[in-house]
């Protein structure tokens, strides 16, 4: 039986809704893994251990576990080439691609900003712990 007749149906997809599953593809592409992974294969095709190089941190494991997910997601295509050993490449699909800008966007906003993050760290660590009860009284006029 072919799935296609789900593709007919346009869906009312709302993230903000718990069991949409919209909330997944967020789980998958706002993970930090997800963005420095496509973000590197924008350039182009990459081997995994080209990937785990260019991609500082990342264990063995999590990058197979992130691609394999960017996979099945549709984002990522792996190639196998019969070679010995097995010559493994990742590339971006269309899918893939049409993140390419917004990973952008993210990585050069979090390189452009991050003075201001860790001085707002610094002022947040620095107060004195608050009541941990929401104050909801409002202003007198």
């Amino acid at each position: 039986m072919s799935d296609s007749h789900l593709l007919e149906t346009k869906q009312p997809w709302d993230v903000f809704n718990s069991l949409c599953p919209t909330r997944a593809v967020l789980d998958r592409i706002a993970d930090k893994w997800s963005v420095l992974i496509v973000q590197r294969l924008s350039g182009g095709t990459l081997r995994f251990a080209q990937i785990r190089r260019e991609v500082d941190g990342i264990s063995q494991k999590v990058l197979t576990n992130t691609l394999r997910g960017l996979e099945r997601d549709g984002i990522v295509t792996r190639r196998i080439y019969a070679s010995v050993p097995p010559r493994v490449e990742y590339s971006l699909t269309d899918l893939g691609k049409s993140l390419v800008g917004l990973v952008a966007d993210i990585c050069s906003w979090a390189e452009n900003n991050i003075e201001q993050v860790l001085a707002a760290r610094v002022r947040y660590d620095r107060k004195p712990p608050e009541d941990s009860t929401p104050n909801w009284t409002s202003p007198s006029h």
